[in-house]
């Protein structure tokens, strides 16, 4: 027996956890499993013909990891192909949540808009009571007076603005890669940095620019300046060691700059002292 969410849950920002939050709550009280029936792919990705610019917050791992780290114990991918879209409302409530997922009540966000009929979340309420599940509807949250959203998050990131990303995601933006070889021509004016290619290429990166990072690499942690431009190149502050080849995360904690074009080397290695000085001072 559980009680079910459904839903793409891309971020799992603050909207979504006011969602988690009753979720696992409401389970505990019923002495009932807590159950995230999440999609995969994203439905965009399936159905939309702007599929080659939309770009995810999370991995399939980062947000079934974010999802358990909120208590709920268990998380169900359904894959999302053009078949499982043409599910109507109904269907999917008896199938899905009360059949397959052995769901006794569902819980519903103030938007959520399950089916492909598209129906209100009260509407929807209305057909769960009437096969038998048991209902839990949520509100709005907002942060700072608005209302919050994935594309409002990417919105923030596409412009740069990770620190208001982090607000809205109750964590810093994440980017994780393998360590791989690049042109190695920081080296040459004393800022080596490690290149990273994305494990996953859906995932949105940030707005051209150079950002104060956290980077987690090899079971540590070191602080970081990172840009962003025609690769993704991460400075660690106090490291020489040969990372490539190894896996690495990149937190985004603030933009210090946006993308500039310097005259030569000189210009470059004296513009990366005043980056590297700026974030340094970030983190007193």
């Amino acid at each position: 027996m559980a009680v079910v969410a459904t839903g793409f849950f891309d971020g799992v920002h603050l909207g979504h956890r006011l969602v988690i939050e009753t979720l696992v709550r409401t389970a505990r009280e019923r002495g009932e499993e807590s159950l995230i029936a999440t999609l995969w792919p994203h439905p965009r990705l399936v159905l939309h013909s702007d599929a080659l610019d939309f770009r995810l917050l999370n991995t399939l791992d980062e947000k079934i990891n974010l999802i358990k780290g909120l208590g709920v114990d268990r998380v169900e991918v359904l894959p999302f192909t053009d078949d499982f879209a043409r599910t109507p409302t109904r269907d999917y409530l008896q199938k899905y949540v009360k059949e397959r997922l052995g769901g006794t009540a569902v819980l519903l966000g103030y938007d959520n808009r399950i089916g492909h009929d598209s129906l209100t979340p009260e509407q929807t309420a209305s057909i769960a009571r009437s096969i038998g599940l048991d209902v839990v509807l949520t509100d709005k949250v907002s942060a700072v007076g608005l209302a919050v959203s994935s594309t409002k998050i990417r919105k923030a990131l596409s412009s740069g603005d990770v620190a208001a990303a982090s607000m809205y995601l109750c964590y810093d933006y994440m980017l994780e890669g393998e360590v791989v070889h690049g042109r190695k021509m920081g080296r040459t004016i004393g800022y080596p940095t490690a290149n990273m290619e994305l494990y996953e290429q859906m995932k949105l990166v940030p707005a051209d620019g150079v950002y104060l990072t956290r980077v987690k690499v090899d079971g540590r942690v070191f602080n970081a300046m990172t840009n962003i431009g025609q690769a993704i190149e991460t400075h660690i502050f106090d490291f020489d060691e040969e990372i490539y080849g190894m896996g690495m995360k990149v937190e985004f904690l603030r933009r210090i700059r946006g993308e500039m074009r310097f005259q030569d080397m000189q210009a470059l290695k004296e513009q990366l002292s005043k980056d590297e000085e700026s974030c340094r001072k970030m983190l007193i």
